[in-house]
């Protein structure tokens, strides 16, 4: 397309030109025949003759009546071809066989006369055969280059999907963690690896989750179930009195119940785990908590859990984006801890910033070491000064997985033999 563009209007710019000097030409005849007295049809036949510039140039001066009063090198423009090729305009151009013509009329001493004039345009046919050489080969040669980078550029374009390919076959159940290379994260190959390597994660940590829960139940509930059975067995073995008996299915009762608790503790942490959406509604956080202190107050009937808010003018502003239920489960997991490790009274507190909805929950009793307040959220992990006091060391591993999911800022400040807060900074819900 560019070709032919170029060719048309070199085409058009060299004929517009040739057209314009055959103009000027007649133009130049017709005031040397008419208005110079002095130059008759033979001096200006000479003129012609020894001012040649055209192949085949052909004049015809005639008047108003189209009879012909000069005339040079006739071939074409005959009569007929002088009256049909004539117009109203005051120029006007033609072609016959290929053979480019102007029209002039020429006025003088008030009459009109036309004048024609024809030649071939030889450079304009040598220019343009030249064109159409240099064009082709140049399309050749564009074609070829073209075919070349297109080449070049499809197997680069391939590229990352073969590496993509190369790298996905190295990914198994065994190498979850292994990613694949993003490049600029902008072009389609790269949000395919993202999107990929974001499926890779959603994978990785549900087999994580699978393989702690595995891990924490065969860890936690092999040891108890053992004892019952050892204990079972040598019961069956052994000649013993029914109230031996009795006590025995007493102890096998209270194993079973914290074995049950615990197997529910399990299932909820790995329930939270797998729950990577979760759905949120507005809700008033003083509510949540006041659901959560009934239950522990159920749990530990002589304790003071003591909630101190300051409620605004507006009750909207305790407002949160929250799931009660889940939410619920983490503040009785906290206020649960702050009752078994203190036997003093428990403070809810809740004040409200511009932004954040802050709750402090803050106990008197025996703290955590400082230097293990990095991993009281792992699971099963229990600080070293509450070994003699029950629990599974799951609770803060709940909390911590609730909140994450919120979006919630979690802060622990604790002091050994003086007590534990824990701050928890929430975001306002806009109204």
């Amino acid at each position: 397309m560019f070709s032919v563009l170029v060719y048309f209007f070199s085409y058009s710019t060299q004929r517009d030109r040739f057209r314009d000097n055959l103009t000027n030409e007649a133009k130049n005849n017709a005031i040397l025949l008419l208005n110079v007295k002095e130059v008759d049809s033979t001096l200006l036949t000479k003129i012609q003759l020894s001012t040649f510039y055209w192949q085949n140039e052909e004049i015809a001066i005639t008047d108003s009546t189209f009879h012909l009063i000069y005339g040079f090198n006739i071939n074409y423009l005959t009569d007929k071809a002088i009256r049909k090729n004539t117009s109203k305009n005051a120029e006007s151009y033609f072609e016959i066989n290929e053979k480019d013509g102007s029209y002039y009329k020429h006025s003088y001493n008030n009459h009109e006369y036309n004048v024609l004039v024809m030649a071939y345009d030889n450079t304009r046919r040598d220019n343009l055969r030249d064109l159409r050489v240099i064009l082709f080969w140049i399309n050749l040669l564009s074609i070829g280059f073209v075919i070349l980078l297109s080449y070049i550029f499809s197997r680069n374009a391939i590229k990352p999907i073969s590496q993509i390919i190369q790298s996905v076959k190295g990914i198994n159940s065994y190498m979850l963690s292994k990613r694949l290379d993003e490049g600029n994260r902008k072009d389609e190959i790269a949000q395919l690896s993202i999107t990929f390597n974001e499926m890779l994660t959603n994978l990785e940590t549900a087999f994580k989750n699978q393989e702690e829960f595995v891990s924490h139940a065969s860890h936690e509930l092999r040891t108890p179930l053992t004892v019952m059975i050892s204990e079972s067995d040598y019961m069956l073995n052994h000649e013993t009195e029914i109230e031996d008996y009795r006590r025995h299915i007493i102890r096998m009762v209270e194993d079973l119940k914290r074995l049950n608790a615990q197997l529910n503790i399990l299932l909820e942490l790995a329930q939270i785990n797998k729950k990577k959406v979760i759905q949120l509604s507005k809700v008033r956080i003083d509510e949540i908590i006041f659901t959560a202190i009934s239950q522990i107050k159920f749990k530990y009937p002589g304790r003071k859990i003591i909630p101190k808010i300051q409620y605004p003018e507006n009750e909207n502003e305790l407002l949160i984006m929250g799931n009660t239920g889940m939410l619920a489960i983490a503040f009785a997991n906290i206020l649960d801890n702050a009752c078994k490790f203190s036997d003093d009274d428990v403070i809810v507190e809740i004040s409200i910033a511009s932004q954040f909805i802050e709750v402090a929950i803050s106990d008197k009793g025996i703290g955590i070491p400082q230097e293990e307040l990095d991993h009281i959220y792992r699971p099963f992990n229990r600080a070293s000064n509450v070994k003699f006091i029950s629990g599974f060391g799951i609770g803060l591993s709940l909390v911590a997985k609730i909140f994450e999911l919120h979006g919630v800022d979690l802060k622990i400040e604790s002091t050994i033999n003086e007590g534990t807060c824990f701050k928890l900074f929430f975001k306002r819900s806009k109204e």
